[in-house]
This record gives C-alpha cells, structure tokens and sequence, in this order.
C-alpha cells in the first residue's frame, strides 16, 4: 500500500533509530517518527514519503508503551539533545545493549560476548560541559541548543543535563549582552560578535571555566563580564575563543584568558587533572571513571608492560593505569591536550610517561620505527573510529592486547572487523551509558592477539 503525504494512519512503534527515532513498519514500510516509544500505538500524519520509508509527526498516542513516561522538559520534544525523556531508564537501557549487540553482529559480522550496560546512577545534572549557541532579540540574551537536524535555536537556560550553576552563568551573560550592547553571530551573514558560550565544570573540585566564542577579536566590557562571573562560586578560568571561521566548528584555534587561571582542575580514580577549553575530557564524571576502570581490566596491566595510549587527550586514560605499566606513550593531535598530559603527569608524580603531539597514525609510525613494542595499546578515537592505516600500524607493533574505548557502535564494529581479519581477536564488549536520555552509548572492548 503506497502512503502519501499528508495521508494519517495507525502505527505500533517496534523499534529504535540509533538517532533516538522511533520506527514503525506499514504495509511493509518503514515510518520514523521522533518522540514514539517502542509498544505505543499512535495517530501518526505523514510529513515525507520516500520509495521505501517516509517520515510522520504524532497527532495522537492511541496506545501508550507500558515503558512510556511524561517528559519532565518542557523543551524535549523540540531540543535535539534528549531523544529519551520520555521513555523510563531501564528501557533506554535495554535500546542501548541491544544498538551495541545489533552493530557488531550487522556491521562486524562477530559472534562477540557483550556484557551488561553499565548504566548510570545518575541520570541528572551529569554533564560538566555545555556548548550553547545563542541568539539576541532586543539585548536579552537566549542560549540554548539546535532542534533535531537543524541549526534553529530552541532557548534552554536550565537544561536537566547540565549542573544548576550553569544557569547562573548563563544569568551572568546576560546581564554582560544586554549592557554591552553585544550582537549574536549570523550564520548567513557572518555578522555579529557571539557565536556561542561554552561551560566547563570539574565535578570533584567544583571548579568553573567560562568561554565566550567570539567572530572576532576583541570582547567588549571585559571588565563587566569579568565581574558578573566571577561572582559565581567556583570560578576559576574566563576566557574568549576566537574563531572567525564560516563553519559550524565551535572552537576556533586561539583561546585567551581574561581572568583566572589556563585549566581547571578535576580529579578522576584519585589522580587530578588540569584541563583546557580545546582538550577532550569526558563529560560524565561518574560514568568516566567506571568506564576507565573497565578498560584498565581489561589492560590487566601487571607492571612490566609497555602502554600505548593513542587519542590520549589531556592523558586520563593511560595517567590512571601509569602506576601498572613500566612505560607509558601518549599521543594527540592537540597541542594544548598534550600540554595539559605533560603537566597532569607532573601534577601527580608519574615518571614513566611520555606524551607526543601529532595525529595518532604518524606517532603510532613514529613509536615502532623508534623500536617501541607495546603490550597494550588502549585506542579512543572520534566519532569517526580509527583510519585502516592506523589500524594496520597497530597490529604491525603486535601488542598482546588492545582496549578499544568507543563514542560509537557502528565504526566501534567496522573497525573490529578489520582487526579481526589481521589478527586481533575480540575477547569481551562492555557498553558504558556516559550520556543518560540521549541516544549515544559508549562501549569497551578487549582485543587479544591471535596470530602474527
């Protein structure tokens, strides 16, 4: 049965996007629908049609999912963030082992034992970092986050994700844009001076970082902004970003501090770690360090062996495990994150690490030509997963074991099968929820040598 634009027909929602959609099948053809939940029964007015799916809105729950809940945000069902405010925990779990479980079988084609989902104990005000595009409309300033797919603005100054104190900040900024007369970036036009505020807090130390990202060079009323923060506890660092690019990058690459210190400082699984505005640092504080200390199980480091860190960051990973390797090698493509490892190494009196700057591919290249042969290499790509060539390189170095932490299932499994077919077989998979009411799940795997 064809379906046409505009057509309203009765959908059973049976499953899940991995963007956190919900999908039912009519007459055979599948229907995306944001905001269903698996089980419920729904009016849904179809908005797109294509040859062999089509896209439809809620007009009506006919039915509602025994694990259907009512949204506590009254901005969920147009933010992009939280895809599953409306769906109770244990069911957001359940979507989460399955994605994994489903990726490596589909994409790995891998007969893998995944352990359990480590899910959070808390599912609130977890976030230490936020990155808020903003808007201006006659000097009051409107900070919140993109709709699904788009880059329109939905105000959110109070986001259940992010700690309470970020609202003051926000509060701050205000106060800031409305006396300074400050103007918001225009993505069409490229006019305008505020692109975006960004928020760091340490969740050990309470320690905040502020960030004004600027399509400029100068910040108006320093002395204002300066002022207003700072009267918040826990202020540490302010400082403005530039980034004067037409992209939708939203870091530029040079940050100057305008009050307070370079870093805050967090501590993780008892060692303290500085951190910059450009340096990666997990988000979730609790669910980082249960994370970190599966991969260090899985390093099962007894201290004679050589670890080698790639993606290392500002060195989390490969700093908590130092004290049971007698080596450790970091590598990372930014300068200001390996600054940071060389200075978190001192901080906490490791002195069997070394920490390179460069793209993870050329260090790992550079380690073996150097003769380095690591036992354990520990891999935390992008998004995006890890290059063939770097993947090939590991190998090439014959580590007994590589820990792979990964943002994504779908290039987790892709890169696993490729290690599979030179050598690596995988041992174990344990997802990690670090992003409770969104649909990203983490996961960590252990890869043993099985041939040369």
């Amino acid at each position: 049965m064809e379906l046409k634009k505009n057509d309203q027909i009765q959908l059973h929602i049976d499953g899940l996007t991995s963007e956190g959609a919900a999908v039912g099948h009519y007459h055979g053809i599948a229907v995306f629908v944001r905001g269903g939940v698996p089980g419920d029964e729904l009016t849904v007015h179809i908005i797109k049609t294509a040859k062999r799916y089509a896209i439809g809105i809620i007009q009506a729950i006919t039915v509602p999912s025994p694990t259907r809940i009512v949204s506590d945000c009254a901005v969920s069902s147009r933010c992009g963030g939280c895809s599953f405010r409306n769906m109770d925990y244990a069911e957001e779990l359940r979507y989460k082992q399955q994605r994994v479980e489903d990726a490596l079988a589909r994409i790995a084609h891998l007969s893998v034992t995944v352990k359990p989902v480590i899910g959070a104990a808390q599912t609130e005000g977890y976030r230490n970092k936020a990155q808020y595009p903003v808007s201006i409309e006659n000097g009051e300033l409107h900070a919140g986050f993109y709709a699904y797919k788009s880059h329109r603005i939905i105000p959110c100054d109070s986001c259940r994700l992010q700690p309470p104190v970020f609202r003051q900040c926000l509060d701050a900024f205000a106060v800031w844009v409305k006396e300074a007369g400050i103007t918001a970036y225009d993505e069409k036009t490229g006019k305008g001076l505020l692109r975006h505020i960004y928020l760091r807090r340490a969740a050990a130390t309470g320690e905040l970082m502020a960030c004004a990202v600027i399509n400029g060079t100068h910040l108006p009323d320093q002395a204002l902004l300066i002022e207003q923060l700072t009267a918040i506890e826990g202020m540490r660092s302010i400082c403005v970003n530039i980034n004067r690019a037409d992209s939708n990058v939203i870091l530029g690459d040079t940050t100057e501090v305008l009050w307070g210190s370079e870093t805050i400082t967090d501590e993780l699984l008892g060692k303290r770690f500085a951190i910059s505005p450009n340096a990666f640092y997990q988000v979730n504080h609790a669910q980082c360090e249960r994370l970190y200390a599966k991969a260090a199980e899985y390093a099962a480091l007894t201290g004679t062996e050589t670890l080698v860190d790639l993606y290392c960051g500002a060195g989390t990973i490969g700093l908590t495990m130092a004290e049971s390797a007698k080596q450790l090698f970091g590598i990372e493509i930014v300068p200001q994150a390996i600054e940071n490892a060389r200075h978190n190494a001192a901080v906490n009196g490791v002195t069997n690490a070394e920490f390179f700057c460069g793209d993870a591919a050329d260090g790992a290249a550079e380690l073996k030509r150097r003769g380095i042969c690591p036992d354990v290499v520990v891999l935390d790509p992008p998004r995006k997963g890890c290059s063939p060539e770097l993947l090939h390189t590991v190998a090439s170095m014959q580590p007994q074991r590589i820990v792979y932490v990964s943002c994504d299932s779908a290039t987790l499994a892709r890169d696993l099968a490729l290690l599979d077919e030179i050598g690596y077989a995988v041992q174990e998979v344990t997802p990690v929820d670090m992003f409770p009411r969104t649909p990203h799940v983490e996961a960590v795997c252990l890869m043993s040598r099985v041939k040369d």
